[in-house]
């Protein structure tokens, strides 16, 4: 019987008894990082799971429920409230109503997502209105980043209001050319406007 030649190789060739060879830990040194949290010292969550638990003795198998004193969402996936949820920016105006709707939603429904952005950029609007309101005049620009972006993204700035000029200007193109359709061309309004007089 002929033997095969047998010829040793360092890649793991996918068979369970025969496990690749733990490498040193020197043979990993190069990558930078590597092995940082080793030490456990340097893990804060480690362990996870400690003997005793964390929570002994408690008088609760479930906390208890946070009282509701304002309108609280949750999606309709879920049968309640959690016993915790914040309370500091309750829904209000406009954006309130708009979310209103997106919660009647499920989340696998692409306008509940919508909604909730729209009822965002609302709550913007209504930001500034209530700081107005109040003799607060809001510094927008810098309050969007604008020159945070200016002094370390220009070209992305510069982008971005070539984009937002394009779009208003062919809003106010479209508005006045709906315009001219319905009500004719100014030229054409002050002739019919001195025919009116005329008779």
């Amino acid at each position: 019987m002929e033997e095969h030649a047998t010829h040793q190789h360092s890649d793991y060739d996918g068979d369970h008894r025969h496990p690749p060879a733990r490498k040193p830990r020197e043979a990993y040194a190069h990558i930078p990082g590597w092995g940082a949290d080793l030490d456990h010292k340097n893990r804060p969550a480690y362990p996870m799971e400690r003997t005793p638990p964390r929570l002994e003795n408690v008088h609760w198998t479930h906390p208890e429920n946070q009282p509701v004193n304002v309108k609280v969402y949750h999606s309709t996936e879920r049968p309640g409230l959690t016993p915790v949820f914040g309370t500091s920016t309750p829904p209000t105006g406009v954006s309130g109503k708009v979310r209103d709707v997106a919660y009647k939603l499920s989340e696998n429904d692409i306008r509940h997502w919508l909604l909730l952005l729209l009822a965002d950029r609302i709550n913007v609007v209504e930001g500034i209105g209530q700081d107005l309101m109040q003799g607060h005049v809001p510094n927008v620009f810098a309050e969007m980043g604008v020159r945070a972006e200016y002094e370390h993204n220009p070209a992305g700035l510069a982008r971005k209001v070539l984009i937002a000029s394009a779009v208003i200007g062919a809003g106010y193109y479209l508005l006045k050319r709906n315009r001219q359709k319905r009500y004719g061309s100014p030229p054409q309004l002050r002739a019919q406007q001195a025919e009116l007089d005329f008779d």
